[in-house]
């Protein structure tokens, strides 16, 4: 009677949902980076929203946790 349930699986592995994990928190890591740099005053110019953390760390830190996650998708556990 009971022959005809079926088990339900997951459409990826554990592997994959742990490298899925990482990406994000690596993306969240670069939006972090990207934050800061504003100044309290609105007519005052504040030069550190250009400053290397800012222009070239956190975005190639965001592209890095797309590449993660991408990669965490792609990622078949079933090929050796």
């Amino acid at each position: 009677m009971k022959n005809n349930e079926q088990k339900q699986e997951f459409l990826f592995e554990k592997i994959n949902y742990k490298i899925l994990l990482i990406g994000i928190g690596v993306i969240a890591l670069g939006f972090i980076l990207m934050s800061g740099g504003g100044s309290e005053d609105p007519t005052v110019f504040n030069e550190d929203i250009f400053n290397f953390r800012r222009i070239r760390l956190a975005p190639t830190t965001v592209l890095v946790g797309f590449a993660i996650t991408v990669y965490a998708i792609l990622k078949n556990p079933k090929k050796a």
